[in-house]
């Protein structure tokens, strides 16, 4: 198989797999936010309302897309387009299983293994910003501007410090590429905890409160202030330009959480046995399992933690996640620097 068509393939198993994901991860949040907080949730579409998720798709697909008088027409329609695009593009590095081998020939589960893949992920991300001030500054409306202002500030702020948080994954692990990293996880008793990244506590808990700032989620959803700015950055989109901001917003919270999982907590790595189809199909069990645990730890915090104020989202990541991401990067360079060449004076 040549590599365009291997990529391909992938390419298009991975876009069905996240719409197939997010159908799902809507419905789930739906139903265990109403469960939190003792209601019924959907549970008119489908059999426990799973096909409601379905219907709103279709629902908007349908509906009118309404461009305002003032909006700058290109600009105004490629945001949504850019949003959507970027987060596909993020996982593209993430292996999601361990590779297998099939009639003599290897196949990683990862549509691309790149040598920088920290740096693509941060500068993906990075274009997410660009998509939604745009949203905001081409609707030709205040509100949206104001949303996208406030978008742009906050997801380069808490950008900083996600950064800062792969540094000493990278200094552990002596790679930047994906499955590297993964790989330099695995290898304690059947994969458990032990090696795995989680073990730089801080380095986890800033990108995972990062992550819940860069994807837009409460309690920093700031940039969808309903009782301040309306909707925020989308205010003036409608029908399926909406959908895709939508869309993709959930794809980055399932980016997000496999992220996490293949930096800090082994990736696919977990104990293997049974037959070569149990064996190979195990670890993408281990990576999704871990991956929808740390979504639903995105929508427990949802439903339990209020908004916070701008100005202490701001504070909070430039002076306190940034400032303790450099000790720690500092600590433990010195760390490293003493378990590879000893204390300087001997």
């Amino acid at each position: 198989m040549s590599l365009f068509i291997e990529v391909s393939i992938k390419v298009l198993v991975l876009f069905v797999f996240l719409l197939v994901t997010v159908l799902l991860l809507v419905w789930v949040e739906r139903k265990f936010v109403s469960d939190l907080q003792n209601r019924v949730g959907p549970d008119r579409a489908g059999p426990y309302g799973i096909l409601q998720t379905l219907a709103d798709g279709m629902k908007a697909m349908f509906k009118e897309s309404i461009t305002p008088t003032n909006a700058q027409v290109g600009l105004y329609i490629a945001a949504p387009i850019v949003s959507m695009t970027a987060a596909l593009l993020m996982f593209l590095v993430i292996p999601i299983g361990a590779p297998i081998e099939i009639n003599g020939t290897t196949y990683s589960l990862q549509v691309m293994d790149l040598n920088v893949a920290v740096l693509y992920v941060l500068a993906v991300s990075s274009v997410a910003v660009y998509a939604i001030t745009l949203a905001g500054w081409s609707s030709g409306s205040k509100y949206p501007m104001l949303g996208s202002v406030r978008a742009s500030a906050q997801m380069i702020s808490y950008e900083a410090g996600m950064g800062l948080a792969l540094v000493p994954v990278v200094m552990l692990t002596g790679t930047m590429t994906m499955s590297g990293i993964v790989e330099a996880q695995q290898g304690s008793f059947l994969g458990f905890l032990g090696v795995w990244n989680i073990i730089l506590i801080p380095s986890f808990v800033v990108f995972l409160i990062s992550g819940f700032a860069e994807t837009n989620r409460a309690p920093f959803d700031l940039v969808e202030a309903e009782q301040e700015i309306v909707g925020g950055f989308h205010t003036e989109y409608s029908g399926m330009r909406f959908a895709l901001f939508f869309l993709a917003e959930y794809i980055n919270v399932f980016t997000i959480s496999a992220l996490t999982v293949t930096l800090f907590l082994g990736g696919w790595g977990g104990p293997v046995f049974g037959p070569w189809i149990v064996e190979s199909s195990l670890p993408v069990v281990w990576f999704l399992a871990k991956t929808w645990l740390l979504v639903l730890f995105f929508v427990w915090v949802r439903a339990s933690l209020p908004r916070m104020r701008y100005d202490q989202l701001m504070g909070f990541g430039w002076k306190r996640l940034i400032p303790v991401s450099l000790a720690w990067i500092i600590l433990l360079a010195v760390v490293l620097g003493v378990r590879e060449f000893g204390m300087p004076w001997t």
